[in-house]
């Protein structure tokens, strides 16, 4: 069985999967504006997404969030795990900001004004590269006292 939470992955943990966990629960209650610009802003990037309705991808938007939120949160689930789907969920996020005219600038990743808001998405990158390249994630408790 693998570690599930070391003290120094309680902080980023608990940020980010607050943060998503709110998103989700946001996006379940999400009125039918807000869904079709979520779904247009995303088809515009990933042009799959434009095959089902904005109220489908909503949903499973928010259903996402609220999933990776709560494995964030809970104790239980083993940080390199928690890593693994905050890294996957972080980089659809960051190729939208990246596909998304006007929202960096020309040849660069910097934010322009528009962009800012969804800049913050390369911190949930990099939260979620640092609980996979962090070995502490990684090993196992048992093993470890074995060695001794």
């Amino acid at each position: 069985m693998y570690a599930p939470m070391r003290p120094h992955h309680i902080a980023p943990r608990l940020t980010t999967g607050a943060f998503i966990l709110h998103s989700g629960l946001q996006h379940l209650h999400a009125d039918e504006r807000t869904g079709q610009g979520l779904h247009s802003m995303t088809a515009g990037a990933y042009p799959v997404v434009g095959r089902m309705s904005p109220h489908r991808f909503t949903r499973l938007l928010a259903c996402a969030e609220v999933g990776l939120g709560a494995a964030l949160l809970s104790p239980m689930v083993p940080t390199a795990l928690a890593g693994a789907g905050l890294t996957t969920f972080a980089s659809g996020l960051v190729g939208l900001y990246l596909r998304t005219p006007g929202l960096h600038q020309k040849g660069s990743p910097l934010p322009t004004e528009e962009g800012i808001p969804l800049a913050k998405d390369f911190w949930l990158l990099g939260i979620g590269l640092g609980f996979l390249c962090d070995r502490q994630a990684w090993t196992r408790p048992c093993l470890a006292v074995c060695r001794k």
